[in-house]
């Protein structure tokens, strides 16, 4: 299991279940997609995706969030373009992704139990990363286990 999670050579061949695989692709197009609206949304999707009510803070207080929601969609483009880079390049590390992928999004749902942010309702991320917690593990799963009708993708 190690040497599917760690390959001694890095390349494009992946073995695994090509559900995993094209779920991979799926959270690759997400990850970029949500990053874009950080960076260009006028309001980085703080207020109109994620339900921060932006318009009770102070114009100061609004714009530091914004700034912030963009800077943190150049690190989720930063992550997108990595996955992007496995899936047309280096697929034998879509095992270890997922790896990554379900410590991320684990790790936010415990930030939000540490620390919070007053919103307006519930953001559709917050949702998605309860079901992506969920469902990563599986294709994790199905990622490190070679079906037998299916040769390499």
């Amino acid at each position: 299991m190690l040497r599917k999670i760690f390959p001694s050579t890095v390349d494009n061949n992946y073995s695994g279940n090509r559900i995993a695989l094209y779920f991979f692709y799926v959270i690759t197009v997400i990850t970029i997609g949500r990053s874009c609206i950080h960076i260009f949304a006028a309001d980085g999707g703080a207020q109109s995706i994620a339900t921060i009510p932006l318009d009770s803070f102070t114009q100061g207080g609004a714009e530091a969030v914004i700034f912030i929601f963009a800077q943190w969609g150049i690190a989720q483009l930063m992550v997108g373009f990595m996955y992007l880079l496995v899936a047309v390049r280096y697929r034998s590390l879509v095992p270890l992704l997922y790896l990554f992928i379900f410590f991320e999004w684990s790790s936010r749902i415990a930030l939000a139990l540490y620390k919070s942010i007053e919103t307006s309702g519930v953001a559709p991320a917050a949702m998605a990363q309860l079901i992506l917690v969920i469902i990563v593990p599986v294709m994790f799963f199905l990622s490190i286990n070679h079906p037998k009708e299916q040769g390499p993708v």
